[in-house]
């Protein structure tokens, strides 16, 4: 049995299908192909914003609370996200009410009001100002990581823009903002659970065959700089009872043959109570509750980050031992046996996401829209190929000192400014 099928309507328009008959379920969700690295710094958080508004009312239920209720009425949740590169709108549903399911998105999607916008933009400024301290600053690790490695390119805005920004966005950059990406051409339609293809189809082309909006010509986003090849940190000091540290390694893009092989580290890091970081930061050394590695991969550039939050005397032991577990990466074979131990998780993880069409859904919808549309058994394939040379040889191309981007936020000490500085330089 295929994992999943794919068709597209006449106008552009992908439909992804995942059927499990097992489930009582089904998600279904909408990518579309923008996000914030096709923004520009005056209108930096547009896509965000945009996709806020859509809640606010379509020509079909003008206010926002009719068009919530209508979704619950299906069983439904409605929720949205914005990311670097992808905007998606999903929901719970009963798989009755997959036609009226795929009609409330194509409302959303294709016929919003533009409504309630400044009720919308304080909503969003107070969104804004959790990322902010009392004095203005940013203290997102994340949006710090991003400026070190991408410095002066679209990926380096905070996705939910910056507060001169959201103020500056008005109705007409909306319009047009929605007119030029919000197209059937970048618009994959997602459904799985207890549901077949061909009720998938109908459903989306009854609810957006007549959606024919043409593209307007947007040029490629603009390809990220090269990251300094060198060692940069940011520090913030903020007021807490702890700092917030990132470690953050600059990498190539989802289509780079090592991705593998770096998921892989990603689970010899961060795994579970027994991965590196957390046994040796936490179990053996009790410098931070959490320790935890992510890797974000985008089409051309990408970053594996390490995060914990620790007290302030704590900061530089755990700066030394986190470089240390990445320098035995790089330098030393990892074992036989704790490599088939996450190998084995990683394929339970596989089987596991079977049960769970949120997953379904972003594996197979999220992987067409981004031209990365990947099975579990090609994942089950890749995997059983990976061996301890090749993951050494990966961690010493791209987790080397050269690529160390780190960001303090906190109450730091000031004498440990240069010691980790001096760290992270290898000395």
């Amino acid at each position: 049995m295929s994992e999943y099928f794919r068709d597209t309507l006449g106008n552009g328009l992908r439909v992804i299908t995942v059927e499990m008959p097992h489930l009582h379920s089904c998600e279904m969700a909408c990518y579309v192909d923008v996000g914030s690295r096709h923004e520009t710094p005056e209108l930096a958080g547009i896509c965000h914003f945009l996709e806020h508004i859509l809640f606010r009312g379509t020509a079909d239920y003008p206010e926002s609370y009719r068009l919530e209720r209508a979704f619950e009425a299906l069983g439904g949740a409605v929720n949205a996200s914005t990311d670097s590169e992808c905007t998606c709108f999903h929901s719970r549903l009963h798989p009755r009410h997959v036609r009226e399911g795929a009609a409330l998105f194509a409302s959303m999607l294709c016929r919003p009001l533009f409504s309630e916008l400044e009720m919308e933009r304080q909503v969003i400024m107070e969104e804004a100002l959790e990322e902010l301290n009392e004095q203005g600053e940013d203290i997102s690790p994340d949006n710090l990581s991003a400026r070190l490695l991408w410095p002066g390119h679209p990926l380096s805005l905070p996705t939910l823009g910056t507060r001169d920004s959201i103020a500056r966005i008005g109705e007409e950059d909306l319009r047009r903002h929605h007119a030029a990406f919000f197209t059937p051409a970048r618009t994959v339609l997602a459904v799985a659970g207890r549901v077949s293809r061909s009720d998938v189809v109908a459903a989306a082309e009854s609810a957006f065959g007549a959606w024919g909006a043409a593209a307007a010509h947007e040029s490629p986003p603009e390809p990220p700089p090269q990251p300094p090849v060198s060692p940069a940190t940011c520090w913030v000091r903020d007021s807490d009872s702890q700092i917030n540290m990132q470690l953050a390694f600059s990498l190539p893009g989802r289509g780079d043959p090592r991705t593998i092989d770096l998921r892989v580290l990603r689970w010899i890091l961060s795994w579970g109570g027994a991965s590196r970081l957390m046994l040796r930061l936490r179990e053996k050394l009790g410098l931070t509750y959490s320790a935890e590695a992510n890797l974000a991969l985008f089409a051309d550039c990408g970053c594996l980050s390490i995060d914990m939050a620790l007290a302030p005397a704590k900061l530089v032991p755990a700066v030394k031992e986190t470089i240390a577990i990445i320098e035995e990466l790089r330098n030393e074979l990892v074992g036989s046996e704790e490599l088939e131990g996450v190998v084995q998780a990683f394929l339970f993880d596989l089987d596991f996401n079977r049960d769970h069409v949120e997953a379904a859904t972003a594996r197979f919808g999220w992987g067409e829209m981004a031209a990365y549309l990947r099975t579990s058994e090609q994942d089950r394939r890749e995997v059983a190929g990976v061996t301890p040379e090749r993951l050494r040889e990966t961690a010493r191309a791209l987790l080397g000192p050269q690529l160390r981007k780190a960001v303090v936020v906190g109450p730091y000490r000031p004498e440990d400014r240069d010691r980790v500085e001096r760290l992270l330089a290898g000395d």
